[in-house]
């Protein structure tokens, strides 16, 4: 017979409320904002602090170039945004867009004459956290972690509820101020193509593809009479703004589908390490109120694991990834920089290597598979999620789901993985011959 403290235990838990509520990252396990980040942001913060690190202003971009070389962001990840969707928007028009600068897991953001440059970034537990350094200071730096305003939008549906990043798509007028009435567009890997980078500047080629991005709508204009044969493969901005003032005359379209990919995994993974952790809170409650043995996983439980751990296996193998119908080249140098990062396999292979001819990678595996926030899921979903991934890559689910993967897909991954990736020895071997 259950004590009637366990019994009122169960009772707790049962009635906690909807998924929604159970995914509410500031209550336990996650406590968002009153938990220490340790992203690199984080790690910067503490280094300035002890003095090994230094972040100097200058009068044209203030801590930008210095602030990106103590994160290590490339300058050739820069892309340009010129609608009104961000929080220095009375600075932002398509005359003045906003720089946006990402590597692996931190997101910088500069306008021209701003008070601040914004910066984000992919914490291991926590998911999106939030800075801003003070443009204003030119002596004393001053980064600042930003919770609240920020998770208006960076904490709802649009970021799985979780804390997290966006790019989104609109219809911007003249000022750049999206008209609403028009609709939005959420832009990740799976997005339709012609659907991509409205409000947004873009360099680079994409044959007959056409896409919502160097347009403007005018007065008169609704979206059925947006010109997009005049904003594609331009590569050349200086036409439609000032280029000087920012560190490159680029907005790659490599970088920018990059960023639409990395966006959407960092956010899954969050949503993953999120509902993992809150799984096992719960299975270790009714464990305990139930006097099962410690770690013992009832039905429950195992689909709760199996279904995060789902979602990072499809978002890993680009399960949902519109596919090109054109060759894709950008201007900046940003594809040969961020491919040679690798790691490379004994044959010299990468899943930091494009495609960009019919997808955006050669090895539809994300690189993200090496970053903290992969490490960092809870057992109980990576687990499940190498399981999966070795059923899929050695050729015994062949699920429709999976099947833009060709064979040789398949091999190449799990031959690269086994290469390169420290967890990866459950993956089956590759036959020798293979």
């Amino acid at each position: 017979m259950l004590h009637l403290r366990n019994l009122a235990m169960i009772v707790v838990l049962l009635t906690s409320g909807s998924v929604s509520a159970q995914l509410d990252f500031e209550r336990e396990p996650i406590l968002y904002s009153s938990a220490t980040p340790t992203d690199p942001v984080a790690r910067l913060i503490q280094r300035i602090k002890s003095g090994e690190a230094h972040v100097t202003w200058e009068p044209q971009h203030g801590y930008l170039k210095s602030l990106m070389a103590e994160l290590k962001v490339p300058e050739s990840s820069q892309v340009l945004v010129f609608s009104k969707t961000s929080l220095q928007i009375s600075r932002i028009t398509p005359r003045t867009p906003r720089a946006v600068y990402f590597n692996d897991d931190v997101y910088l953001g500069w306008v021209q004459r701003g008070d601040v440059v914004e910066i984000s970034a992919a914490d291991p537990q926590l998911g999106g956290t939030f800075y801003t350094l003070d443009q204003r200071l030119p002596d004393a730096p001053v980064i600042t972690r930003e919770t609240a305003k920020c998770l208006q939008c960076h904490g709802s549906s649009h970021t799985r509820r979780t804390p997290g990043h966006i790019v989104r798509s609109v219809f911007p007028d003249s000022g750049g101020q999206p008209v609403y009435r028009l609709g939005t567009h959420l832009t990740d890997d799976s997005s339709p193509f012609k659907e991509r980078w409205g409000g947004w500047y873009v360099t680079g080629t994409h044959g007959q593809q056409r896409h919502m991005g160097n347009c403007i709508l005018s007065n008169e204009e609704v979206s059925e009479k947006l010109d997009v044969d005049s904003g594609a493969n331009i590569t050349d901005l200086s036409s439609h703004f000032e280029v000087r003032p920012y560190l490159t005359p680029h907005s790659d379209i490599v970088a920018l589908m990059v960023l639409e990919h990395q966006v959407m995994m960092h956010n899954i993974l969050t949503a993953a390490n999120h509902a993992g952790r809150i799984t096992v809170r719960d299975s270790d409650i009714m464990n305990k109120a139930l006097e099962r043995p410690e770690g013992f996983e009832s039905e429950s439980t195992e689909r709760r694991f199996a279904s995060a751990a789902e979602s990072v296996v499809r978002g890993l193998l680009f399960c949902d990834e519109a596919r090109l119908t054109d060759p894709v080249a950008g201007t900046s140098g940003f594809a040969a920089e961020f491919a040679a990062r690798g790691p490379l396999d004994s044959k010299g292979r990468s899943l930091r290597q494009f495609d960009l001819r019919t997808r955006l990678f050669r090895y539809p595996c994300s690189f993200l598979i090496y970053s903290d926030g992969f490490a960092a899921l809870p057992l109980g979903v990576k687990t499940r999620v190498w399981k999966r991934l070795d059923e899929i890559l050695s050729g015994s689910d062949t699920t429709a789901k999976f099947g833009h993967l060709t064979a040789e897909d398949r091999t190449a991954i799990r031959d690269i993985l086994r290469d390169t990736h420290a967890e990866s020895e459950s993956l089956t071997p590759v036959a020798a011959g293979s």
